[in-house]
Parts: structure tokens; sequence; C-alpha cells
């Protein structure tokens, strides 16, 4: 058997890292009483919200082996991800669109499902640190400056990390023991990439989130697919992740670029909606901006600034606001009791076939004031962003998996520094802007935007461009490299 956190693509591992990284997976086990042999079988169950938008079921724990006959499924291929914020579901539900609309039978296997497994034990515990890594990344300078930064930029980024998360992912295989070896399976994050692995599956591809290589999302034995040039060219000479000696690089067939990871519908609706924004903008018509809060819920007083610059806007008539808090109810109320004006905004947190509705009858109708949206459903949560921002002509996010959908956009402050190369990314595609770090910046780029729409039709003129280019077909490419084994 390989051990992969001995030697990674050809590069040995220090032996003390080994040994710091099997005493980790010890001590894992330990904590989560990790039990080999105990077994973990799957069944099918429907997917709230998308499910038959795209065709899909969900892979939950059974009782017992053989509830499932994948030789009965059509052209089936797992879409394995965790929730950790967003972003990760996110991308899967790209791949998911992309496998529908390409014939394909989408099972969604997230490893946060499975209450009883080391796997899933592992993961919610690593979720809570992060999650509270983040938060407090946005509260004390000093701590992401000294900490969070350096950890999110450079921490990740060493081949050694990769050595402790091999090993951890060698915990998590139980939930993949009904998976027949030749499926084809697709992680948006590389621990249910690694696992796979780990656990005999034949077909995986990695679909690499960010634009900032990084040893934490390689899964060797996979296929990993980049959204962009400059993560390929930094991923194939492993950039900066050992700088005390020279790597092998990784090898032929190992690494592709694909393109951004975008779901179907959004990819076919460009020409449209970019259409939309056009007029809209040409005719003077209240620009429409839409929030989105991560799954971490940070950055809320930031967002209570941007909300309140924009309110007078809004009062005018000049603007209307979205806000999307997502599965985070908690983070509207805290917004209210910052901002009393926002006790008279529409809300949408009841239906999401309702909120739906608004969305599709916002796209060629009227919108006028602020509306505020989530769901406690993740499906959702996630997919209401989607269905926004086809309605939206600014989205304000921070430059996370958002940072490279079709959309113009407007960057602020990013949760870690792994993020900051989206920002740069959307900024030379010229579909938003640059990282924009402070209130003061955010707000001025908002009185541009609100002077100067043309701004606006700026980016959809570039983003038209760079969907003539191929840019925004990464999941379709994904897709395919899975199923067919080629790119």
């Amino acid at each position: 058997m390989v051990d992969r956190a001995a030697v990674i693509f050809g590069n040995k591992i220090d032996d003390r890292v080994y040994a710091k990284a099997c005493k980790s997976k010890a001590n894992y086990a330990k904590k989560f009483a990790h039990n080999p042999n105990a077994a973990c079988h799957l069944a099918l169950a429907d997917v709230p919200a998308v499910g038959e938008m795209f065709g899909l079921k969900q892979l939950v724990p059974a009782e017992s082996e053989g509830e499932i006959d994948f030789a009965a499924i059509s052209d089936p291929v797992v879409i394995g991800n965790i929730r950790m914020g967003f972003g990760h579901y996110r991308i899967a539900m790209a791949m998911a669109s992309a496998a529908h609309a390409l014939g394909y039978t989408p099972l969604w296997f997230d490893l946060m499902g499975f209450p009883e497994t080391t796997c899933t034990k592992l993961i919610a515990h690593q979720n809570n640190l992060y999650s509270m890594g983040s938060r407090l990344s946005q509260r004390s300078w000093l701590f992401n400056k000294l900490y969070w930064e350096p950890l999110n930029s450079e921490g990740f980024r060493k081949l050694a990390y990769n050595a402790s998360d091999q090993k951890a992912a060698e915990l998590m295989v139980a939930p993949y023991g009904d998976l027949p070896h030749d499926i084809p399976f697709i992680g948006t994050h590389v621990w249910p990439t690694q696992a796979a692995v780990h656990a005999g599956l034949e077909h995986v591809v990695n679909a690499i989130p960010d634009n900032w290589p990084m040893a934490l999302h390689l899964a060797e034995g996979a296929k990993h697919a980049v959204q962009t040039p400059s993560a390929y060219y930094g991923y194939r000479a492993l950039r900066g992740m050992d700088k005390r000696r020279q790597l092998s690089p990784m090898p032929e067939g190992s690494l592709f670029y694909a393109g951004h990871f975008i779901d179907h519908e959004l990819v076919l609706n460009i020409p449209f909606d970019c259409a939309r924004r056009v007029d809209r903008a040409a005719a003077g018509g209240p620009v429409r901006y839409l929030l989105t809060v991560g799954g971490a819920g940070a950055q809320q007083d930031l967002f209570a600034g941007i909300i309140e610059h924009l309110l007078p806007f809004v009062e005018a008539g000049k603007a209307t606001l979205m806000v999307n808090v997502g599965d985070h109810s908690s983070v509207w109320n805290r917004l209210k009791q910052q901002i009393p004006q926002l006790k008279s905004a529409t809300e949408h947190f009841d239906s999401f076939e309702r909120a739906a509705e608004f969305a599709d009858a916002a796209l060629d109708g009227e919108m006028e004031g602020v509306h505020a949206f989530g769901d406690r459903d993740i499906f959702a949560a996630v997919y209401l962003t989607n269905l926004l921002m086809r309605t939206c002509d600014l989205l304000v996010t921070k430059p996370s998996e958002l940072a490279f959908y079709p959309v113009p956009k407007l960057m602020i402050r990013r949760v870690g520094g792994h993020e900051a190369w989206g920002a740069i990314r959307a900024a030379e595609i010229g579909d938003g802007t640059y990282e924009l770090e402070t209130l003061p910046e955010i707000c001025a780029w908002i009185d541009l935007v609100q002077s100067q729409p043309a701004v606006i039709a700026d980016m959809c003129d570039n983003i038209e461009a760079a969907d003539m280019l191929g840019v925004y077909d990464g999941a379709y490419q994904v897709v395919q490299l899975a199923c067919s084994h080629e790119l």
C-alpha cells in the first residue's frame, strides 16, 4: 500500500514531519474512538430545493448493505463535498448542475452526513476550528496579521501540511465502503478527494478552489483540476511548498486547467443577464446590489457599514439592496438591531419556492427597497445566491469562491490570505474589482457605481468576452474529466 504522507509526488517528507503526521492521526483516532472495522452503508435520499432541478440524489447512511444498485443508475457521478462555509457546497452544486446538463446522474456525498463515523466527527472538529478562526480574524487585527493570514497563505502552502492531512484522511474512508471502485468521483474539497483515493476509487478528480497554490489541496492519486492558468503553473511546479529545497514537479497527467467552476444555468444565461444589466444601466434605473454572508458568519460589522452607506441611495430610489444571510438568520436579526431602518425590509425567509419566484420575476421586472433572504436548509441557503445573482447588477462579496462567478463583483476584504488571489483573478479578467480592504474604499466604489453606472456595463462586456474564451466552463470540463477520463 502506498503511504501518501511519506512521499508526495516523488518528494520525500522529512522523517520528523512524517512522525508528527502519524502521531496526529493516532491522536484523532483516540479522540474520536476510531474503529477501523466499523461498517458504513449507503442509501439514496431526496435533496431539498435543488434535487429535482439537477436530477440529484444524496448518499446517506443506511442500516444495511445493498440498498443501492449502482448498476441501475444511469451514468452516475459522485460529488464528494463537505460543509465548510458555503464555498465547497457552491462548487459541488456547480458540478451537479453541469453533470445533469451533460446527461449524467449526480449523487451528492457530504462527508459531514455520517455522524457515527470518525470521518464526520473529525471534519466537524476541523470545521469548528476554521470557523472560529475566521470570525476571530475579523475581530482582532493582531490575530489576523500574526496568525490567521500567515496560516492561510503560507502555513497551508507547505508540503508538510499535506502529509498531516493525508494521514487524517486515512480515518475518513468508512462512508466509501459501498461505492464501486470504478464510479466517477469529483471532490470539491481535498478531504473527500484524499479519502476517495485511500478508499480505492479509481476515477477521482480533485476540483481545487481558490487561486493560490497550496499543498493543502493536493490529493496524489487523483487528477487535479484548477480554475486559472496561474494556479496551473503554481501547482505544476509546487511553487513555494518547501522553500528549503527544489521539489520534483507534479507529473504529466496529474494536473489540468479546467476554467471557473460555474453552474450550467448561470453559464447558459450569461448573454441575457448581462444584456439586462446593460439596459438597466443605460436607462438610469436603481442599481441592484446583492450582499452575501459567508457560512462562517464573519464580517458582520463590515456588512453593516456597507448597508448604512447604501441606504440613502435606496431611500432616494437610486439603488435596491438584496441581502442573503444563508442559514444564519441570527445575522439578519443582529443587523436589524444595528440598523433600525432594516426593520422595514421585505423578508423572504419562509419559502424557497417563493424566494425563487421573486428572483424569476425580478429578471425583467421592477425591484425597489431592501430585501432579505435566508433558509434553514443549507441547499436552499446556498442556491438562493445563485438565483439572486442573475437579478443583481453588482455582487458584493469577499474573494472566495464567488470571485469566479460571471457577475459584476465588488470584492471586499478577504477572510484568510488564500482568498487574495481570487480578487486578483477577477480584477485581471475585469468582471470584478480589485480587493477593497477598508470600508472607505468600498464606499468610494459604491459612489463611483452610483455616479457612473457604465462601470457595470464595462464589467458585463468583460464577462461576455471571457465567456467566449470558455473561462466559465470549468464545471463541464471537470465532469468530463471524471466521467470520460480525459479533458
